[in-house]
């Protein structure tokens, strides 16, 4: 019988195997490092163009808040002006008022029988002191008040028997309260001031 020793090819077959199997795990330690890197790298990429993204939108924050800020100061002198502007119609309106009560009094004295000595407005009254022939003067010059538009109310605050010059004279004193300015009233009177 012959004999035939497997040793050797036992033992070269297992340095084969472990050589395969050395061979698998540094090509498969390579593909790893190699994988490790190319995802490194995009990970990279992407950062450097999320930085850069970043970088990009901080200067764009920075010229639109410089912008911002100039659209701010813009509003607050815009609303600085329209105060001015407001106040101006206010004083253009009111600027009328003095001319228009002026007038209104020539129309609503009692010709040749009366003369006013005194006037003074404020904002919602007008006090009027005067001297007339009589009474009844005294009354018509009250109901004309009434009637005029300008006015709403009239109130008699005194009324008194005075010598001037050997003739007896009434002085009064009439506390008168102005229309609102905005009423139709006082809108055409104003219109026929103009007129």
């Amino acid at each position: 019988m012959i004999k035939i020793n497997l040793l050797p090819f036992r033992a070269a077959r297992a340095k084969e195997n472990i050589r395969k199997q050395v061979s698998i795990f540094l090509l498969l330690l390579v593909f790893v490092v190699l994988s490790m890197f190319y995802a490194t790298t995009l990970i990279d990429k992407k950062i450097k163009s999320l930085e850069d993204g970043v970088a990009h939108l901080n200067e764009q924050i920075v010229i639109y808040k410089a912008k911002a800020d100039e659209v701010t100061a813009i509003e607050k002198e815009l609303a600085i002006l329209e105060q001015k502007l407001n106040a101006v119609r206010d004083l253009e309106s009111m600027r009328k008022d003095p001319v228009i009560l002026l007038d209104a009094m020539t129309r609503l004295v009692v010709p040749e029988q009366m003369w006013i000595t005194y006037m003074q407005t404020s904002d919602s009254t007008v006090t009027l002191r005067g001297v007339a022939f009589d009474n009844r003067t005294v009354a018509d010059f009250m109901t004309n008040i009434e009637n005029s538009p300008l006015f709403k109310s009239v109130d008699l605050q005194t009324l008194q028997m005075q010598d001037v010059q050997s003739v007896k004279v009434k002085t009064f004193e009439v506390l008168s309260h102005k229309a609102p300015r905005g009423s139709k009233d006082v809108k055409k009177e104003e219109q026929n001031k103009r007129k």
